[in-house]
């Protein structure tokens, strides 16, 4: 499989789903909601292992190291063996579309990249750099009803991906080609012709109309706003900057945000720290349009409002108490 697979590797919430159908309006490129196949086959032990467990995981990391340093090449069988599992998986699913390449689209992988690299040093890999700052503003808008400092606290995004995928590309080991949203947005019959080029795959100009031609299939990471356009507009791309502009508060995190990340990092994106807030001198400070009600944002809003201090109050106790019978009725 590995002359066959691509891999994006990008943070959440960076425009990876508009570009996943793009690249999946390929005739040759067929594509599914995240699989995350690779996040768990990088935790089982011999290179890294999980912090919790529902078996002994101190112990099978152990014994699989010492397992696998019996084996006649060490760490490539163990890497022919996990890979015999997710080649199997991906050529199955490859199989059911008639189609060259196996587009694998779970951001998640970004922070597993010296595994997945090692598991698939021939594979193809498309970097997708956004804005840092505009991807926290994604994350929070879509998750924590744009309440940077929660969406901060339970997952700082840019510090997080930002040094994993600026390593990525600059140690360059296995094929890899960078792409900017803003770019791709802006402008991406060219940047299309970029990647197809890279890919080995006939230009098709066609592809950028994604909307007419994407079989979309509905996965677990991918809010709304892309299914709502048949190609890729321009709407989102300062949206951060207004917010930043309106809000002290969230203009104060940003600033703590980027002082974290290594200029160095912050280049090599095409986001040079001198300038990462240029942008707000293009913007009027307006507040951002309420998001529309619809059931995605319902249910986030359900289900962020029944986990606030869910082990302090009352409804918390009651869900353990449903947990524990749920738990006993179903064992074995």
């Amino acid at each position: 499989m590995q002359d066959r697979l691509l891999f994006i590797i990008s943070p959440p919430r960076s425009g990876s789903t508009l570009l996943q159908r793009l690249l999946g309006s390929h005739s040759e490129v067929f594509t599914h909601p995240e699989p995350h196949l690779i996040t768990p086959l990088a935790y089982l032990g011999y290179h890294d292992t999980v912090d919790k467990a529902p078996y002994d995981h101190i112990n099978a990391a152990e014994a699989i190291r010492l397992f696998v340093s019996g084996l006649p090449h060490g760490e490539q069988d163990y890497l022919d063996a996990v890979r015999a599992y997710s080649d199997t998986m991906y050529e199955r699913m490859l199989a059911t579309s008639g189609r060259k390449m196996f587009l694998d689209k779970t951001p998640a992988y970004a922070l597993v990249l010296d595994f997945l690299q090692k598991l698939y040093p021939h594979a193809k890999y498309i970097v997708l750099t956004r804005h840092p700052l505009a991807v926290m503003s994604s994350f929070a808008n879509s998750f924590f009803e744009g309440d940077w400092q929660r969406a901060h606290e339970f997952n700082p995004v840019a510090e997080r991906y930002v040094p994993a995928m600026s390593r990525f590309m600059r140690e360059k080991k296995v094929p890899q080609i960078q792409v900017s949203y803003e770019k791709l947005v802006a402008d991406p019959e060219p940047e299309l012709a970029r990647m197809f080029e890279f890919l080995g795959l006939p230009h098709q100009p066609e592809a950028v109309e994604y909307g007419k031609r994407f079989d979309a299939k509905k996965g677990m990471g991918d809010p709304i706003t892309v299914n709502q356009h048949d190609r890729p507009v321009t709407d989102s791309v300062h949206k951060w900057a207004n917010e930043l502009a309106a809000d002290d508060g969230k203009r104060a995190l940003a600033e703590r945000i980027i002082e974290d990340l290594d200029p160095a990092d912050l280049a090599l994106w095409g986001y040079p720290k001198e300038h990462v807030f240029d942008a707000l001198t293009e913007v009027n400070g307006e507040k951002p349009k309420k998001r529309a009600i619809n059931a995605y944002t319902i249910q986030r809003r359900i289900m962020l409002a029944l986990k606030k201090d869910i082990h302090t109050r009352p409804h918390g106790e009651l869900i353990r108490k449903v947990r524990y019978y749920c738990d006993v009725l179903l064992r074995d």
